[in-house]
């Protein structure tokens, strides 16, 4: 299965798709901002994200049986979908977190757009433009100064390689969700691939995080964000429905419109958006170079979605099918 470097022929410009793709990002930076009241209330953190995949597990139901065939027809992107996509980069993240300082897990954990574009160029050995690149390396200098790298940083080899597992799981987000949006009417269908890669995930959270242990009675009470108490289940109706399902849907549908290298670098933008959230609901401030960093991050994010192709080249790039809307421009802009 080959990943394509362009847009997507599921419809809509690169616009649309970006803007798909802002969203997304804004939607899974908010999870961190209700997480962190639900696990300060006496939550464990694996237990907030078993609950979070469950949740939308359990939303996007209806959609799984629907798409019940996809079962037959594509088992194993579902499953590489629930194990990397969903269940990989949780588990890999919450257990480098605790071995390592977040902002230095969170660098490497964004280390993914440079790494889908080693993807891209080494392994599928195709093309890749010149912005692209730029941007994720601006991208990656935003995030450094958004997550404060400097502060606390120590050496820990297994945090680091726990760090890195989750960006490769990110790779196969990315890579995963491109599947098949070149297929026509043959393409699955991306909600299905999301109810189905929750329900594996949900599976692979269930024996990891042990929710018969979770302590129920925190979902009934009341959680503190900055000084106002609110209801405990309020926000985990926000992690489940905001910032799993309509993430994941939105984030999927983009990189069909987008590509995987453009839509990770736009998904930068959740540091960002973590960030700024923690900053006003949270009363975590924002230091002058998390400033910087978040405007450098934007800049990075532009330029890297530039990079989609405005008009067809004269010919296609090997192994897309002669879809026009998925060839690289040939004007001296790939490396």
């Amino acid at each position: 299965m080959a990943v394509h470097t362009s847009q997507g022929s599921q419809g809509g410009g690169k616009g649309f798709g970006l803007g798909l793709a802002l969203v997304s990002a804004v939607a899974f930076g908010g999870s961190g901002v209700a997480a962190k009241p639900l696990i300060e209330a006496g939550l464990d953190p694996l237990h907030v994200v078993w609950l979070r995949v469950a949740g939308a597990a359990l939303a996007m139901l209806p959609l799984a049986v629907r798409h019940r065939a996809l079962l037959k027809r594509r088992p194993a992107l579902l499953v590489g979908f629930g194990l990397l996509a969903v269940a990989g980069v949780q588990a890999c993240y919450f257990a480098a977190i605790s071995r390592i300082p977040v902002g230095v897990a969170l660098l490497v954990e964004y280390l993914a757009p440079a790494l889908v574009l080693g993807w891209v160029r080494f392994v599928q050995r195709r093309p890749v433009t010149r912005a692209a690149a730029v941007g994720v390396v601006l991208a990656a200098g935003g995030l450094a100064c958004v997550v404060e790298v400097w502060s606390g940083l120590r050496f820990d080899l297994v945090g680091l390689l726990l760090a890195l597992g989750a960006a490769c799981c990110q790779v196969g987000y990315f890579v995963l969700s491109d599947q098949g949006s070149d297929a026509g009417a043959q393409a699955p269908d991306p909600l299905g691939v999301i109810a189905y890669g929750l329900l594996v995930g949900t599976g692979v959270l269930t024996a990891v995080a042990r929710p018969w242990t979770m302590d129920w009675s925190v979902l009934g009470g009341r959680a503190d964000l900055d000084g106002t108490s609110v209801p405990a289940a309020l926000l985990l109706g926000w992690i489940v429905l905001i910032a799993t399902v309509a993430a994941y849907v939105t984030g999927v549908l983009s990189v069909r419109r987008l590509s995987p290298q453009v839509a990770g670098v736009v998904a930068c933008l959740e540091a960002v958006v973590a960030t700024v959230l923690a900053w006003v609901l949270l009363g975590e401030h924002l230091s002058g170079p998390q400033i910087i960093g978040g405007a450098i991050v934007l800049v990075g994010a532009f330029i890297a979605q530039s990079s989609t192709p405005a008009k067809p080249s004269d010919g296609p790039v090997a192994g897309s099918g002669g879809d026009p809307e998925r060839e690289l421009s040939a004007r001296g802009t790939a490396v």
